[in-house]
């Protein structure tokens, strides 16, 4: 596997794998969510996330990479820096359901802290949920060595 700095030419890549590695994740919110709460806060999710991913590659506040394998592109992280408090952010970071559990979210998540330390950050964050969705990704952020602070957000159907 190689991690290069992502180009204009793999975003179609990016947003496609998203999708697919952040599907059982909603899923995993809607149960968690119920059937009131959870379509009003994502009634198109993956119009959503297609957005989101799309904004956060054109950002020029974020630094991206992607993680090949035999030429494709199997996984991305994106990065963002505060220089003022020298905290720096992987801001999103996904990797395709036909990649995972292989060790590629390790490495994107080793490599965009070792991007940050290089930028002289001090300390690094990663936010995830807290749902059985979003599981493997908090094994693999405790894996890379970061501490978890558990926050408790609650939502009610108006």
């Amino acid at each position: 596997m190689d991690i290069r700095r992502c180009t204009e030419a793999d975003h179609s890549a990016v947003v496609s794998l998203s999708i697919r590695a952040w599907a059982p994740v909603f899923s995993s919110l809607a149960d968690v969510l119920g059937p009131e709460i959870f379509p009003r806060l994502h009634p198109d999710w993956r119009t959503d996330q297609r957005r989101t991913v799309e904004a956060a590659l054109n950002s020029s506040a974020l630094q991206s990479w992607v993680a090949e394998e035999d030429e494709e592109v199997v996984g991305f992280v994106a990065i963002s820096v505060d220089h003022e408090r020298l905290l720096g952010e992987v801001y999103m970071i996904a990797v395709d359901s036909g990649a995972q559990r292989r060790g590629v979210g390790l490495a994107l998540t080793e490599f965009a802290l070792d991007e940050l330390t290089k930028a002289k950050m001090r300390v690094a964050m990663i936010e995830t949920g807290g749902d059985p969705g979003h599981a493997p990704a908090r094994r693999t952020y405790e894996r890379a060595g970061l501490v978890a602070l558990p926050v408790v957000r609650y939502f009610k159907a108006l």
